[in-house]
């Protein structure tokens, strides 16, 4: 892989091919940069950091031998992405490991609910009258997860049809209200309302909000129609499948390549930026129209992630022994501390009681510690660029679910939210999601434009997590630029 200074188009130039240059090695930027490569043009991917995957990488981040995730650890929605449907991520060496239990609720009053690949098992775990209504909730979504993940992982645009507009309108049904309304009309139990709550607390909303309803209602589906996987030797491995497979077509990717201005990049046929608004605006300048710089500026970004990664020298020992089944488990006891917690990250508080999101990958991927230790991470919502210590209020919740973690604690790495914008800068002010996920940057995202992706500057496209579909692995925001991108070159491949 070539360090800096490249002119933009060393590698896989073609004669008489387009050139394209992507600025930002993400998930979106790599599948942007395969898309443009794999329709004949020239592709030089520009990287800042050593070594390429955005928030997709993993390293030694506490004792030698213990693999961390950086970012992302969990990939449902790679399995699910019409995209990477098509890019032979299993032949350049991404493996994909599927847990027992796609993830654990925990409970201070009883076992844990577990969610299970099998629907039924999942209605079953929860019982009665709620694992009905579960089963009937989540079921049109399983059965049809491939259609639905085609129309939920599309562009938004005034002019778009969904394809499946009924399937639509159900998840409509469900996804518009507030995940408390949908929590607690569905379902009578406090389990069954407290899974609903933290599969909707992947939002980043206030789950008082609405729209909230329709994370949880997505990745509760997915958790049975693909499940929640974790890539074998960490989540660096999908990004170096993708690097992989975009050189083995004629890409190459830069490192230690950072672009400061546009004025910094020799002619290309078009430039795509996987960068969220506030670096577009910075990168791009007065190029840009004076309507797309002031919408751009006003984008809002959502709270910020405090993230703990811990060594272990033995197994995180839970209350009940079944959340071993999980790599991922969310960490809060009841409906109504997840909503106290998930508003407090918006009202600028820190709650004494975080929803901490937790993964537990070595439990089943022993490439992830030497023999005897495990890896665990987790990250709780603050305001954004919070400057808090969250550390011992979210080992104390774990704590409370499985007594004597601290005694397993070997070393721990903390990132708050200027450290993880300081690792990735379009994590901005530690948002995970390139941006707030309220509805009308749901609907409009970036901003309201007919093409979500263009930029108003001829050649010039956004590909990052602040386009449609929004965040998550799965190269969709990338995938749809470059095909906006070809379009407006007349480029019919």
């Amino acid at each position: 892989m070539p360090n800096a200074g490249s002119d933009g188009r060393q590698g896989g130039s073609r004669t008489g091919a387009r050139h394209a240059i992507v600025v930002g090695s993400g998930p979106n930027g790599l599948s942007a940069a395969i898309e443009l490569a794999r329709a004949g043009w020239s592709v030089v991917v520009r990287e800042a950091a050593d070594t390429p995957g955005g928030g997709v990488r993993s390293a030694e981040l506490t004792l030698p031998g213990y693999l961390h995730d950086m970012g992302s650890a969990v990939h449902p929605f790679a399995l699910s992405s019409p995209f990477f449907r098509t890019i032979p991520l299993a032949a350049h060496g991404a493996q994909w490991i599927q847990p027992p239990v796609a993830f654990a609720q925990v409970m201070d009053d009883g076992p844990a609910v577990l969610v299970y690949r099998d629907l039924q098992q999942t209605a079953d775990e929860l019982g009665g009258r709620d694992g009905r209504r579960y089963r009937a909730m989540m079921e049109p979504f399983v059965e049809r997860w491939v259609p639905f993940c085609d129309d939920l992982l599309a562009p938004t645009a005034p002019t778009r049809l969904p394809r499946h507009p009924l399937l639509l309108a159900r998840f409509a049904r469900f996804g518009l209200p507030p995940a408390t309304v949908i929590a607690r009309t569905s379902f009578s139990g406090e389990r069954a309302r407290a899974l609903f709550g933290g599969l909707a607390a992947h939002s980043i909303l206030p789950l008082t909000w609405a729209g909230s309803s329709a994370f949880g209602l997505a990745l509760g589906a997915a958790a049975h129609a693909v499940g929640w996987p974790i890539p074998r030797g960490g989540s660096g491995t999908v990004s170096r499948a993708l690097v992989s497979y975009l050189e083995s077509i004629g890409g190459t990717v830069v490192t230690n390549a950072r672009v400061r201005s546009l004025t910094e990049l020799p002619p290309t046929d078009a430039v795509m930026l996987d960068l969220t608004p506030r670096q577009v605006v910075a990168v791009a300048g007065d190029r840009l129209p004076v309507r797309e710089r002031n919408g751009l500026s006003r984008f809002r970004y959502g709270p910020g992630a405090f993230k703990v990664d811990w060594a272990l020298s033995a197994p995180i020992p839970w209350r009940d022994p079944m959340v071993a089944q999980a790599a991922t488990v969310h960490v809060s006891g009841t409906l109504d501390e997840m909503i106290a917690s998930e508003a407090s990250a918006w009202n600028g508080t820190h709650t004494e009681r975080p929803f901490v999101l937790l993964v537990q990958p070595s439990l089943f991927d022993p490439a992830r510690a030497p023999a005897g230790g495990h890896t665990a991470w987790g990250y709780c919502h603050v305001p954004n660029g919070s400057s808090i210590d969250m550390v011992a209020r979210i080992e104390a919740q774990i704590e409370r679910f499985a007594p004597g973690f601290r005694d397993v604690i070997a070393a721990r790495s903390v990132m708050s939210p200027a450290g993880l914008e300081s690792y990735d800068a379009n994590l901005v002010g530690g948002d995970l999601g390139g941006g707030a996920n309220t509805l009308n940057q749901i609907i409009f995202r970036p901003i309201p434009r007919r093409v979500p992706y263009a930029t108003g500057v001829a050649g010039l496209f956004m590909c990052s997590s602040s386009t449609p579909p929004g965040g998550a692995v799965h190269g969709m925001c990338g995938y749809h630029a470059a095909r906006a991108a070809l379009a407006a070159a007349g480029d019919r491949s």
